[in-house]
């Protein structure tokens, strides 16, 4: 198996994440997506958004295969924000229905720091998680 990570240069990848979590192509401003690729089929992406160097940034993810995220992945993705970007936190949201999500960003050691009440456009409520640099086991 050849597991590609590639920098979206083209909205491609950007797109299919927000397609794939019918959410986020009308709020999305600024922002770097890479895209996640096993024997060149797209199988997952991170979306970079609301970055403030030196400061924080959240991130947003889809994926279709569970394969997408390995051990490389992990070391490039939060080293590009803690070492490169020179961020303190990474945030992201998951629904408070998604159990699976749920356990993958704990187990990646992003702490619940609370819930944003009806915060989808559908009415859904959100967790919000946060992991600070010197909480991070992946740099």
């Amino acid at each position: 198996m050849e597991y590609i990570i590639k920098k979206d240069t083209d909205g491609h990848v950007t797109r299919w994440v927000c397609r794939g979590l019918n959410d986020c192509e009308k709020w999305l401003n600024d922002h770097m997506t890479y895209g996640f690729y096993i024997d060149a089929k797209l199988v997952g992406g991170l979306i970079f958004h609301d970055c403030r160097p030196y400061h924080d940034i959240w991130w947003t993810v889809f994926s279709t295969d569970k394969r997408w995220c390995n051990r490389r992945m992990l070391r490039k993705m939060f080293g590009l924000v803690f070492e490169q970007m020179k961020c303190r936190k990474i945030n992201l949201l998951v629904d408070t229905d998604n159990a699976a999500s749920v356990h993958f960003v704990e187990k990646l050691g992003f702490k619940k720091e609370g819930i944003w009440r009806c915060c989808r456009e559908n009415g859904k409520n959100c967790y919000l998680y946060g992991m600070l640099k010197d909480e991070c086991q992946w740099i």
